[in-house]
Order: C-alpha cells, then structure tokens, then sequence
C-alpha cells in the first residue's frame, strides 16, 4: 500500500468516529428538489447535513458544488456524500476527478448498497430527474449504513488507486 493511500486511510479511520453523523451534500439545479427532500430526511433520522449547494431551481454548473464536496471527502472531512444531478453522470464524473474518492452513480437499491459493500464507495451519485424521492431516500439508507466487506473486495479497491 503507497504511503498516500495509508494516510489517506488513517484520516478517515481517525475521522469516522467524530463525523459519521455530518452528511454532506450537493446538487446542481437538475438535483436540487431531490436534494432538499433528502435534507429533510436525514435530519428527521438524526443525521446533520451539510449543505454544498446549490440553492434553489437556477440553472447552474454542477461542478461549481460537487468539486468542493469532492474535495471534502477527499481530504478526509466527511468519510460519506451524496451528490445530485439530472442524471447523476457528470456529478458522478466530477467527484471521480478527485484522489480517494469513488462515487457511485445508483439508479436502484441493489447498486446502492453493492456500492459501499464491493466498491466501498464514499459517494453516492443520484439522477435528481429519473427515479422517485422515496426511493432515493431508501438507496441513501442502504447507502450511509451498509458497510464495505473487504476481503477480494479490498485488493480490487486497492488498484482503483493506482495509476500504474
């Protein structure tokens, strides 16, 4: 294991315990009314929420809020995300830009949760135009609290981090 992936792993390993209750998330305008029924969700389950924007139904440029989330993740503040966009595809594309980060773009239950149990993904990529609010809600669930199996899994994750 290079010595990015072994520091990148103890900064979240040091940072789960403290901030597995702070969501972040982020949607462009495509995303955004999906985006604030799952804020309303998570926070009736407890959970805090931190917002990336967007904030309201104006057209904007999604990477302006997935690269800070992204960013976030990626240096260990939040171990988990969720990001939004009208079919999922460039949120999805921008957050995988970034070191360490593997977002998963789910369009069912079944994805969700292969996507943190096969992949360990820390981000969850939603289409905000093509599945219904309840059922994102329950892939967000499935999402925050199935955790990564490991075993063949970790060696696979492992080279997702190599370049060469």
């Amino acid at each position: 294991m290079n010595s990015d992936l072994k520091n990148y792993l103890c900064q979240i390993f040091m940072n789960r315990g403290k901030m597995n209750q702070i969501i972040p998330i982020a949607s462009d305008h495509g995303g955004y009314e999906m985006k604030q029924f799952l804020i309303e969700k998570l926070r009736e389950s407890g959970y805090e929420v931190k917002d990336f924007g967007t904030y309201g139904t104006e057209s904007v440029d999604y990477p302006d809020m997935i690269h800070p989330l992204a960013k976030a993740i990626e240096t260990g503040e939040y171990p988990l995300g969720i990001i939004l966009c009208g079919s999922g595809n460039g949120a999805q594309m921008t957050a995988n830009k970034h070191p360490h980060v593997r977002a998963a773009l789910c369009w069912n239950e079944e994805l969700a949760k292969l996507a943190r149990q096969h992949n360990d993904a820390n981000i969850l990529s939603l289409p905000g135009r093509f599945i219904p609010f309840d059922q994102a809600w329950r892939m967000v669930q499935l999402f925050l609290t199935t955790p990564f199996e490991g075993g063949r899994h970790t060696r696979r994750v492992e080279k997702i981090e190599r370049l060469d």
